[in-house]
């Protein structure tokens, strides 16, 4: 079945990809396609193999450590879809994402005009005044 996938265009490491989503049996049509690279499918194929929605990340704009933020909040059964967003950098994704984990209310920080740093100080506030 890999060769359905050899013969139009996609690189060696993007064929590693699919390869290793044949052998797992799950359905690589989800990444396959040449507008991801092979870590972006990667991802997405872990989210795959773990049995999450990756709909919620299978966009070629988000990079690969954004989908992997997007990816660890699925696994942790939150609501990515706070920061499921590109205008969200992977580390405002992970400062959103750990405020999740630790209940607080992120919608006064989860914006992209916060940078992570800032973000980071408000959620540490929170955290600590609330603790």
């Amino acid at each position: 079945m890999i060769k359905n996938y050899e013969n139009i265009g996609f690189n060696e490491l993007q064929i590693h990809q699919i390869r290793y989503g044949l052998q797992d049996g799950l359905d690589v049509s989800i990444y396959a396609k040449k507008e991801f690279n092979d870590n972006q499918m990667r991802e997405i194929r872990y989210g795959l193999k773990d049995g999450l929605d990756v709909s919620k990340y299978t966009n070629p704009k988000f990079m690969v450590d954004q989908m992997r933020e997007i990816r660890y909040g699925l696994k942790d059964g939150l609501n990515v879809s706070i920061y499921a967003k590109p205008e969200f950098n992977d580390g405002q994704m992970r400062e959103i994402r750990w405020g999740l984990e630790d209940k607080l209310d992120v919608s006064n920080y989860a914006k992209p005009e916060f940078d992570e740093n800032q973000m980071e100080q408000i959620r540490l506030g929170w955290y600590w005044k609330n603790k």
